[in-house]
């Protein structure tokens, strides 16, 4: 349970501030900032660089990115227990500084098995790190700021995407091999920065492995916590929701509406905007996992309702199109902003201390799986099978939401049970 500490500062009330409070966030935030300028670079032009320059088939590609993402779904829980036994920083700095070299050798891909093992080693290095990182958050932020300095970052991570897109945009302006390659140095360039401000960083003092007294009290591994993964699965599920705005809306307007394509980038505009204006601010009410249960339900049903939108818009007048495909992006991010707050408040709060690395992997191998499976599943059950698929997922975020409030119970009885 989040406890709220009389001493310390109170988390910011508002999501336009452009500098935290808290000087641990800003350095986060200045870390976060640097990286995902770096990913959102490689994210807009990856696929194009892997075709256009090094020469692999769209299907090639597509293959090596599915075996890529299914490592990164594996490497969650490895990569969390290795930071409770010798500490978030340490390992923190190994995953990133080996993204870095995986990242500066696909310029000297000449194979496609080469590129194939290249990938996974990026992508197990990518999702590794992401699975510390959120261990690190808890290490270094107090139980009553992590979920707003969480808030914040996410909202900086925007920003960043957003300005490396920026620049990415400039490349595929060149469309140049020589303007690909020096794309993909500026993103190795972002992460050997990032290695340098994570050094110098200061943690607290905290032996790896955690205190004896805490290792006395762990129920054993995460994976053997059913509650916790069911929790985690759930929270997985929801995050089906990344696909379908990214992937599924996408084809659906150009596809299977009369809307304009134009829209598609508005959609995305939507949601970028209500991200920053009010994940932080989403965060409020997620102090207890109970009321945090809930809040996580009232998004599941705001995205279940976003897919109604986009399917009722299938087959309209433009005009009309338009305005039910809008309004679905405004309730997809607006359940969006609340599942992310109320999910990062029940993987902190219903993990055991002392084990947050390996209660991490646990709940980022539930959002791996999601992003590896999400575009093949939205593209041929929710838009192969039309206003019956997105029927079907409405219903599934709905059930995955609702299951939530019985299953925190349920950690939390388990983890009364152990504690007593």
């Amino acid at each position: 349970m989040t406890t709220t500490s009389t001493g310390a500062p109170a988390a910011p009330r508002a999501s336009s501030r452009l500098l935290h409070p808290d000087p641990t966030v800003r350095r986060l935030g200045a870390i976060t900032l640097v990286n995902t300028l770096g990913n959102g670079l490689f994210m807009t032009l990856g696929a194009l660089y892997f075709t256009r320059v090094l020469g692999f088939g769209a299907a090639q590609v597509g293959l090596g990115l599915t075996l890529a993402g299914l490592v990164g779904v594996l490497v969650g829980v490895p990569a969390g227990r290795a930071a409770d036994r010798w500490g978030t920083k340490p390992v923190l700095l190994v995953l990133v500084s080996t993204e870095a070299v995986g990242t500066a050798c696909y310029p000297l891909v000449g194979g496609f098995t080469a590129f194939v093992l290249l990938a996974c080693a990026v992508t197990a290095a990518d999702r590794g790190s992401a699975t510390v990182r959120n261990a690190l958050y808890a290490e270094i932020l107090p139980p009553d700021r992590r979920v707003a300095g969480r808030a914040y970052l996410r909202v900086v991570t925007n920003v960043g995407i957003g300005i490396g897109t920026g620049v990415a945009a400039l490349v595929l302006v060149a469309d140049t091999r020589g303007a690909y390659h020096a794309a993909v140095l500026a993103d190795v360039a972002t992460f050997a920065v990032v290695v340098v401000m994570y050094a110098a960083l200061k943690t607290p003092g905290r032996s790896p492995g955690g205190t004896a007294e805490q290792a006395g009290k762990r129920s054993g591994s995460a994976l053997r916590n059913a509650p916790y993964v069911l929790v985690a699965g759930l929270s997985g599920l929801l995050g089906l929701q990344f696909a379908m705005i990214e992937v599924g809306v996408p084809l659906w307007i150009a596809d299977h509406t009369e809307a304009p394509r134009v829209v598609v980038a508005c959609t995305l505009v939507v949601n970028t905007i209500l991200v920053v204006a009010l994940q932080v601010r989403a965060t409020r009410g997620t102090e207890e996992p109970r009321s945090a249960a809930r809040i996580f339900l009232r998004g599941g049903i705001l995205v279940a309702l976003s897919c109604v939108a986009f399917a009722l818009a299938g087959g309209l007048p433009a005009w009309l199109a338009v305005l039910l495909l809008l309004t679905g992006a405004v309730l997809q991010a607006l359940g969006e902003v609340l599942g992310q707050a109320a999910g990062w408040a029940l993987g902190y709060d219903l993990a055991e201390e002392g084990a947050h690395g390996e209660y991490q992997g646990v709940f980022n191998t539930g959002f791996s799986a999601a992003m590896m499976l999400g575009p093949v599943l939205v593209t041929t059950v929710v838009i192969g099978h039309g206003p019956i698929g997105w029927g079907a997922l409405a219903v599934l975020f709905a059930a995955a939401s609702a299951a939530m409030v019985p299953a925190v119970g349920w950690a939390l009885r388990r983890k009364a049970a152990a504690a007593a």
